[in-house]
């Protein structure tokens, strides 16, 4: 998991500052030199975990905190405020053109992901609504072009390719191709080389001059640590990039990446790659991250993910179900498990509050099993789980590879959710409905 040894340090030192009674400024300062040492093994940026640290400090041992009734509250609450403001303290938007077609150039070094990248932020923007289009324009790397053809088939976006000619001329016929097809996005794919030379910079530089992008967008390794720090510097001093997209995040990421990035370069961190699905792409909320890191979960980012795994209008269809009596059944039980499939188990878990930077042990095929004897019943045996007798259930162990143990334990989970969707009904019916109803109304 990402900043999983980080986290785990830093939840340790701060334990033990907001574990005793009462705060003291020298509580406050051994607590710090711990923190500072996390970050530091983090590979954050010497200079930025100074400030952090200074920071942090003054705010804790101000009057204010030594006298609360719940110090260590409130250390967590200022250490988490101070975090968030180090990785930028809101959320950075793409911008957009105020012309038909906006054009995004994506660059970085050779490995950092940029190809898979530039087909995961175009299939993002296609659940937006928007029609983007793939310009490939590294000629460099052997199979660049393949790859950005295969990635961009599967996330059905087209790709506009000149083979192997000078890649300025590429880009700008891009961008006459796309608006004469109507596209509204244009993501130039540029080269990338093992490091900085002044060759690549040149390049870059005349793409830049020819296409005019909204906004140039410097993908990193979230994995080399400190080094994507010193990338991201030498790239915006060269071209004035617009913001960070940080891949890797789902690796044994120490975290100086993220935590010192914007602080160096002054530049937001927009999206972050968290893991090798094409859809595993989502922007990067400075105050979501804060709170993973400090084991708070990240609730918000969990709701939103499954707003995209639930079908609305199946979600619906349910819900009507129960609220006219209508009984739960397996074909529900199965559909909701596949949603859950979508988000992914060690994901959803890893979300919750208590559960960040620990090291889950999830297994993903789980659902495996149980989804397999539900598909080795008949239509009438889902909809009717009553009627599964012994031979029934026999002949459903077999058919799905598993033991009759099995069938039954899967029966009784199903008969629990079911009781416990019933209560939750007759609540939302009786009299704490208009309290339920009101909470609901505020989340959402």
């Amino acid at each position: 998991m990402a900043f999983e040894g980080l986290s785990e340090k830093l939840q340790g030192a701060l334990r033990k500052m907001t574990g005793k009674g009462k705060l003291t400024e020298q509580t406050v300062k051994e607590g710090m030199r711990e923190v500072r040492m996390a970050l530091l093994e983090a590979d954050v940026n010497y200079a930025v975990a100074k400030d952090f640290i200074k920071k942090v400090t003054e705010k804790c041992v101000g009057q204010e905190v030594l006298a609360s009734l719940t110090p260590g509250q409130q250390v967590i609450k200022i250490v988490n405020e101070e975090m968030t403001q180090l990785m930028g303290g809101s959320n950075a938007r793409l911008t957009w053109s105020s012309s038909p077609l906006t054009v995004y150039m994506l660059c970085g070094l050779q490995g950092a992901g940029k190809t898979t990248m530039a087909a995961k932020l175009a299939g993002y923007l296609t659940k937006q609504g928007k029609k983007p289009m793939l310009a490939a324009c590294d000629i460099y790397r052997p199979a660049a072009i393949k790859q950005l053809q295969v990635v961009g088939e599967q996330v059905k976006v087209p790709v506009f390719e000149k083979g192997t000619q000078d890649p300025v001329k590429t880009a700008k016929e891009a961008v006459e191709y796309a608006r004469y097809y109507q596209r509204d996005v244009l993501i130039i794919d540029t080269a990338g080389r093992l490091h900085i030379d002044t060759e690549l910079m040149d390049e870059l530089e005349r793409i830049k001059e020819t296409v005019k992008p909204q906004e140039i967008l410097l993908v990193v390794d979230a994995m080399t640590g400190q080094d994507a720090v010193n990338v991201a510097k030498a790239f915006n001093e060269k071209l004035s990039v617009d913001g960070v997209i940080l891949t890797k995040l789902d690796g044994d990421t120490r975290g100086g990446a993220a935590l010192s990035v914007r602080a160096v370069t002054g530049k937001p961190i927009k999206f972050s790659g968290i893991g090798e699905k094409l859809s595993d792409i989502e922007p990067f909320h400075p105050d979501r991250m804060a709170s993973r890191i400090l084991g708070m979960g990240d609730v918000l980012t969990l709701i939103d993910k499954a707003s995209e795994a639930f079908d609305e209008h199946d979600a619906d269809k349910l819900a009507r179900k129960l609220k006219n009596n209508g009984e739960l059944t397996l074909e529900d039980f199965l559909d909701q498990m596949q949603s859950m499939k979508k988000i992914g188990l060690k994901s959803m878990i890893e979300m919750l509050p208590g559960m960040s930077g620990k090291d889950v042990d999830v297994d993903e095929n789980a659902m495996k099993k149980p989804e397999a004897i539900i598909r080795s019943m008949t239509p009438r045996e889902r909809r009717n789980p009553g009627i599964l007798n012994a031979s029934r259930r026999k002949r459903i162990a077999a058919g799905s590879g598993t033991t009759v143990q099995d069938v039954n334990q899967l029966i009784r989970q199903f008969e629990q959710a079911k009781n416990m969707m019933k209560q939750m009904t007759s609540q939302m019916k009786g009299g704490k409905g208009a309290r339920l109803r009101r909470m609901f109304g505020k989340m959402g």
